[in-house]
């Protein structure tokens, strides 16, 4: 057999050992790819498929009489573009804010400057220490918050894990970009700005995936402070209807009534009348799709931020 030697010194070549081990690697790696693909696979499948068969649940590798009226229908109903504006609204002033405070106050606690152990270590602390369900009812209700769409942006402002991992990584990095940047005249700020954001955007991404992810799945603080459907978020309304999908489905099959009486038409209503697992598999497809198309894009910054931001030396 030809043997390779690496940069190490390892030597290794195409044995049969080798073989074996690379062979069962990627059966294993192929194997729990389609475990984790699959779930969502078979939403998108089902949400597409003839209503009568996915309900049936004959709907399993391979979508049958794809339509898209159970999509048309979800996003006909009503105060769903209403929802949807407030949840895409929490999602991004609910990310920007806090990344911009973790990264600045990130920095912060790397600078020289009074009274930085007893913050950091008071920042630290709030990590591990929590007043409670009610105590935290009545702060936000003092505050003016109850029903109020700044209720989702103000009290996830600081982030101390965020604060901790811009932290980590910004002490990763070599101390002479900043010592370079003082000697030309350059203030904390404009170290900042045009020093320091550009070398951690890896991990502003990494915490941007966690504060994004967060907001969007986000429906608890509406059921607790919110009674407004002006500012009910799209988790929440979708999560309304998901716990009353057999009602919704009789809702929208007395709405749309019975047209035709022939066997063609008949069995076109079969396909697209709307059942309890139509509607389920629609509203979980529309909660989850949206980060599935974001969260690549991320993946190489997720993955950097963590591992620079982690390790030093």
């Amino acid at each position: 057999m030809d043997e390779k030697v690496s940069k190490s010194g390892f030597r290794y070549g195409l044995t049969f050992g080798n073989i074996s081990y690379q062979v069962i690697c990627n059966f294993i790696l192929i194997a729990f790819t389609i475990i984790c693909i699959y779930p969502f696979y078979y939403l998108i499948i089902n949400s597409i498929s003839a209503n009568n068969l996915s309900a049936r649940g004959d709907i399993i590798f391979w979508p049958r009489e794809i339509h898209f009226t159970n999509y048309l229908t979800i996003f006909n109903l009503r105060g769903l573009a209403r929802a949807a504006f407030v949840s895409a609204s929490r999602t991004f002033l609910g990310t920007l804010i806090p990344v911009a405070v973790s990264a600045y106050m990130g920095y912060m606690f790397t600078k020289p400057m009074w009274g930085r152990k007893f913050w950091y270590r008071f920042v630290v602390a709030s990590m591990y220490f929590h007043a409670g369900l009610i105590p935290f009812f009545l702060t936000i209700m003092n505050l003016g918050l109850l029903n109020n769409f700044w209720v989702y942006i103000i009290p996830g402002i600081m982030q101390p894990f965020s604060i901790l991992l811009v932290k980590t990584f910004i002490e990763s990095t070599p101390d002479s970009l900043q010592e370079a940047a003082e000697i030309d005249g350059a203030g904390t700020f404009k170290i900042f700005f045009y020093i320091m954001l550009p070398i951690i955007k890896p991990i502003l991404a990494t915490i941007a995936i966690f504060a994004a992810v967060g907001q969007w799945n986000a429906f608890m603080d509406t059921v607790l402070y919110i009674t407004n459907e002006e500012f009910f978020t799209l988790q929440f309304v979708l999560h309304r209807y998901l716990s009353q999908a057999g009602v919704l489905a009789r809702m929208i099959q007395q709405g749309g009534g019975v047209g035709g009486v022939d066997v063609g038409a008949m069995a076109i209503q079969a396909a697209t009348q709307q059942t309890t697992t139509s509607v389920r598999m629609t509203i979980t497809v529309v909660v989850t799709l949206p980060v599935l198309m974001i969260y690549p894009f991320f993946q190489k910054y997720f993955t950097q931020g963590i591992m620079i931001g982690a390790v030093k030396g």
